[in-house]
């Protein structure tokens, strides 16, 4: 059986440079859905429900792929969904929300076999604790990172770890917007193991 493509659901820049730690050749494709929570819908849900329509998207224009749909859903303790800010207003809105407080950040994941119609779905949970945040810390993170692309207003992957005072997870790699650990189990319950593949 020829082996399948695999095919990224995203334009995302941090989810292309987090698939390709695990070696394998995929390729990228943009899916255009509507991101809005239905009414009344969980985190969870609408977490695990965006992944698994990024990647159906796709599904007609891609015959022989497995394609990968993820997406991230932020919440603060009362339930308020965190969206990416797009400006400096929002996300300084958003880091003063968060300060002192425990975020929710649930990162659905979806790995759909096209041909075969054959779908595998989770939802990864990670939580940040914010420090007590200063009116100068935020200021100065956010002119230093400017992160207005990232849900939640901060960047894991750079100062946005001096931000918190603890996280927790079992994948910090979702936090960036892509659980590799549960990637990888999708991958090797279907035969395709990264350590075994030339």
């Amino acid at each position: 059986m020829p082996q399948q493509h695999l095919l990224l659901a995203s334009s995302s820049p941090y989810r292309r440079e987090l698939l390709a730690r695990l070696g394998l050749p995929f390729s990228c494709a943009s899916p255009d859905i509507n991101e809005s929570p239905a009414p009344g819908e969980a985190p969870e849900a609408l977490a695990v429900r965006l992944a698994k329509t990024k990647a159906k998207s796709l599904a007609a224009a891609h015959p022989g792929h497995w394609i990968i749909g993820s997406d991230q859903v932020a919440a603060l303790p009362d339930g308020t969904l965190l969206s990416k800010p797009e400006t400096y207003s929002r996300a300084h809105q958003q880091l003063e929300r968060s300060s002192g407080q425990s975020i929710s950040f649930l990162t659905g994941l979806a790995l759909l076999d096209v041909d075969s119609g054959k779908l595998q779905s989770c939802c990864e949970h990670f939580t940040v604790h914010f420090r007590e945040l200063t009116a100068g810390e935020i200021e100065a993170y956010l002119r230093k990172e400017e992160p207005y692309d990232c849900a939640g207003s901060f960047k894991m992957e750079g100062l946005g770890i001096t931000l918190f005072r603890e996280l927790q997870g079992r994948d910090p790699n979702s936090l960036i917007g892509l659980p590799l650990i549960a990637l990888n189990n999708m991958l090797t319950t279907w035969g395709r193991n990264p350590l075994l593949e030339p």
